[in-house]
């Protein structure tokens, strides 16, 4: 099986080039061996070679450089799900071997929905196993990660250095035939730096000037926003369009996000000199907040030993961009019961102070409480729990669960609570406690 070009914008969307030779052309040349009949496309744009079995995409004419993730360069060296443009043509550069593994659940209307279960329960098994020939321990966090994954939410990874946030989420990207963008949020990062920006261009025909939108590292499929914390509110409100509606608007213009669209943002909660509080709006636009714990000494026993060899691992690549649609689509379709949806609303609504059915506890500690989009992210975390498990039937077992990476970051102490030393964990773990399931 040969290495590929995916045209996935302008004309010609959807077709597949198939790279047999060492060098191979791309233009608007009937002789070249991947044709694009776009604008801005040159005769012989550009040229792939394969050295040492790693391609490289070079520009033929300086004055028509190639776009990728918002910048202009003349020569790119491609890794699987790279995304670049010439002229309007854009294309996607996919490894076979990403192509093996790659088989797309059937039919988004699940004729069979127990062989659709089946499978994704056995794909997820092949997801934590391929990462877990890099990552040790952290299975808890793998599984939210991949509940928030198939249930369409975003997450924050908080935890302190070392911990192999950043790597779990590079790992995860390469189990899963995804387009990745990582980005470094520092001080400096510009909105424009995430979403992208209007950049001037002179078509070297016409000598005509226009502006042409140089799409930011926000369009992809998985987003790691690294140290999130570390950059302005300005910033980070870049995001709050693109996590909620999965679209980015620019100069008047909306431009939808590739499917699916993944923010997983990693945050140190020790050093806060030079970092900036994520504001309330964009924290309940994360789906769960997932605290990444200390491994144990047996777990770090074989990380000291593993990581201090000179080894190099490769994971195979399990499940593909319709495949995770379609797994998303088969979670929202698990039903669930009248008595499961109001167990979820009743905790959710007994972290409001003030609320007649709120503890005493939480109108003494509590200061603001979850919104109702707590309690959807509850249901949905059940129901892609229950998938991923092989079952149908979400309990309120399955709520429980995940009342903790779903509630934490929504629940804010007040004074009381903090000049007393109790954490939201605790909050809702006692939530949990208190909340009785409602009676039949």
């Amino acid at each position: 099986m040969a290495d590929k070009l995916r045209i996935v914008g302008g004309r010609g969307r959807g077709a597949e080039h198939e790279l047999r030779e060492e060098r191979v052309l791309v233009g608007s040349d009937p002789g070249c061996a991947v044709v694009l009949a776009d604008d801005g496309v040159l005769g012989r744009h550009a040229v792939l070679e394969r050295r040492n079995g790693t391609w490289t995409l070079r520009a033929l004419d300086t004055g028509r450089p190639i776009a990728a993730a918002g910048r202009l360069v003349q020569e790119m060296r491609l890794e699987h799900g790279a995304t670049f443009s010439l002229g309007e043509a854009e294309l996607r550069f996919m490894t076979a071997r990403a192509l093996i593994d790659a088989q797309p659940l059937s039919g988004r209307s699940f004729k069979d929905p127990e062989k659709a279960v089946e499978r994704l329960a056995h794909a997820r098994a092949r997801v934590a196993a391929q990462i877990g020939r890099v990552i040790v321990g952290q299975a808890e966090v793998l599984d939210q990660v991949l509940v928030a994954l198939f249930a369409r939410g975003h997450c924050i990874l908080v935890g302190v250095p070392g911990l192999a946030k950043t790597l779990l989420v590079r790992t995860l990207a390469g189990t899963l035939d995804l387009d990745f963008r990582r980005v470094q949020f520092t001080p400096d990062l510009m909105p424009a730096d995430v979403t992208g920006t209007d950049i001037l261009e002179e078509d070297a025909a016409t000598r005509r000037r226009g502006f042409r939108f140089a799409r930011g590292p926000v369009f992809t499929n998985i987003l790691l926003a690294d140290e999130i914390n570390r950059t302005p509110p300005k910033t980070q409100a870049a995001l709050l369009e693109a996590m909620q509606e999965r679209r980015v608007t620019a100069s008047g213009h909306t431009h939808d996000l590739p499917q699916p669209f993944l923010v997983l943002a990693t945050q140190n909660p020790i050093e806060q000199e030079g970092t900036y509080p994520l504001p309330e709006a964009q924290l309940d636009r994360f789906m769960f907040s997932i605290h990444v714990a200390y491994p144990s000494e047996e777990e770090e026993q074989r990380i000291l030993r593993e990581t201090t060899r000179d080894l190099r691992w490769e994971v195979d690549r399990v499940l593909d961009a319709a495949s995770v649609i379609q797994c998303q689509h088969l979670v929202r379709q698990v039903p669930v019961s009248d008595h499961v949806a109001l167990y979820a609303a009743r905790l959710v609504r007994a972290s409001r102070p003030g609320d007649p059915g709120a503890p005493e506890f939480v109108n003494q500690w509590v200061r603001w409480g979850a919104g109702p989009r707590a309690g959807q992210y509850l249901l949905l975390a059940a129901k892609a729990h229950v998938i991923l498990a092989g079952r149908f039937s979400v309990g309120c077992e399955d709520v429980r669960t995940y009342a903790l990476p779903v509630l934490r970051h929504r629940i804010f102490c007040n004074f009381a609570a903090a000049s007393e030393g109790v954490s939201t964990d605790q909050i809702v773990t006692r939530l949990v406690e208190a909340v009785p399931e409602p009676t039949y």
